[in-house]
């Protein structure tokens, strides 16, 4: 009899090979290729399960669709991200760098829910109780209905759910948690997706929301099987600068809301605080107008946010100007500077350039080129551009201004905003912008002169 071969797969996404390999032939990955059972070529035949009249197939026009029903957190950008706020029953998954505030935001939402008198369990398999009591303590998120608990065993933190009956369980982080029936260490594929599926089904079968923390790897993407992603129902993304205090939360997946939420919160020293109104955050403080600035009207999901662009020109004396961004896209800023000079005149190509955003925020949709170009174009001019002008637009190679995505929710909140001026698609050109925004800074400087005598 011939002995079976024994063959190796990978834990990630299924490639077989008959000898072993440290990486996966398939998806690259490393430590995931495992020895797996020798097959035995045998094939057993299905048999068909009678259905029931209560399991059988109906018309999708039959079915009835229930509401959901969401649980406010307590805090409104955050239920603003997940729809409404907590569907019981829900997994929650937050990832995000290294000291961004991920526990912070999640520790601010446990004491809310602890306030409205909810039983609530925060598992930190990373930080032992008393550091997570010091950080409750500084930011004010003492409550006696708030229950912590350092635990990185999976059964054991099933066993305080069950002890502590929460309406609410938190654990950070899924990738610190370990199971008995899962091979390889902590953080491993095969941990993690033993861990998931647990939890998940714990908050299913009890309808009790779960809120995890993950890690990410060098690229930003959630460390770990991507079938994570798959198994919770929301997939929250948790971005910021560590040089700013503005953080942003926006939803990657969700099966109760809509992905294109973003909630504004700013750090600071007594923990996170939601910003409500982030318009005045990326503006700057300056009453007289200034040459090379531009305000622009950038949208972060379905939120208009006003974004005030700088730039610089300068003359230089080397072979090669110097090209420097800040906030914004360098490509995008380069193919700016040669549609100025040759679809409008301005000669740049013996300058250094400086580009900036005001506030520490990334510009990368294409929104932003009109303003860039405006702003660029004002400084190397020494024309100042008043500061009641905004403008948004795609800007094409052939000096064509095209529309961009919700130009009425950017000019509604210009104009909520005070810009009386707007220029946007409705100018055919480069050279008719600039036009407008010129003449706009003449007006504004007659007005100001009528003022005065």
């Amino acid at each position: 009899m011939a002995k079976a071969q024994l063959n190796y797969r990978c834990t990630e996404c299924g490639w077989t090979t008959a000898k072993w390999a440290g990486r996966c032939g398939e998806c690259q990955e490393w430590g995931t290729v495992t020895e797996a059972a020798a097959p035995t070529g045998i094939l057993r035949a299905l048999k068909p399960v009678s259905i029931g009249a209560d399991r059988a197939a109906r018309s999708i026009t039959d079915i009835e669709t229930a509401s959901v029903s969401h649980w406010p957190s307590g805090i409104a950008e955050f239920d603003r991200v997940l729809g409404g706020g907590i569907v019981p029953g829900a997994a929650i998954l937050l990832s995000g760098e290294p000291g961004v505030g991920k526990s912070t935001l999640l520790l601010e939402v446990a004491s809310r829910a602890a306030r409205a008198k909810s039983r609530v369990l925060y598992v930190s398999a990373e930080e032992s109780v008393s550091q997570v009591r010091m950080r409750a303590e500084r930011t004010g998120a003492m409550h006696d209905h708030l229950f912590l608990a350092s635990e990185t065993d999976l059964a054991t933190i099933v066993g305080q759910i069950d002890a502590v009956d929460p309406q609410l369980v938190i654990v950070d982080s899924v990738q610190t948690v370990s199971s008995s029936n899962g091979e390889g260490l902590a953080g491993g594929p095969s941990q993690v997706r033993e861990v998931a599926s647990t939890l998940i089904r714990v908050a299913k079968d009890r309808n009790l929301p779960v809120l995890l923390v993950g890690h990410v790897t060098k690229d930003g993407s959630i460390a770990g099987p991507r079938l994570l992603e798959h198994l919770v129902d929301v997939v929250c993304q948790f971005e910021g600068d560590r040089q700013t205090a503005l953080r942003f939360v926006r939803a990657l997946k969700n099966r109760f809301g809509p992905t294109d939420e973003v909630g504004c919160f700013e750090m600071s020293g007594d923990g996170i605080v939601e910003v409500a109104d982030p318009s005045g955050l990326f503006l700057s403080r300056t009453t007289t107008p200034v040459s090379g600035t531009c305000v622009t009207v950038a949208m972060e999901g379905r939120r208009p946010l006003p974004v005030e662009v700088q730039a610089l020109v300068v003359a230089s004396t080397a072979p090669n100007p110097r090209r420097v961004t800040n906030g914004v896209d360098s490509s995008r800023v380069a193919m700016l500077l040669a549609v100025l000079e040759r679809r409008a005149g301005i000669r740049l190509g013996d300058k250094d350039v400086y580009v900036s955003t005001v506030g520490g925020v990334r510009l990368t949709e294409p929104g932003a080129d009109l303003a860039i170009a405006l702003a660029i174009a004002s400084a190397a001019n020494e024309k100042a551009i008043p500061h009641t002008l905004a403008a948004f637009g795609e800007i094409s190679l052939a000096g064509e201004i095209r529309p961009v995505a919700s130009g009425k929710q950017r000019a509604a909140e210009a104009t909520r905003l005070g810009f009386v001026t707007r220029v946007d698609a409705r100018s055919e050109s480069i050279r008719e912008a600039l036009r407008v925004a010129f003449t706009a800074a003449v007006s504004d400087r007659e007005r100001e002169l009528d003022a005065a005598f």
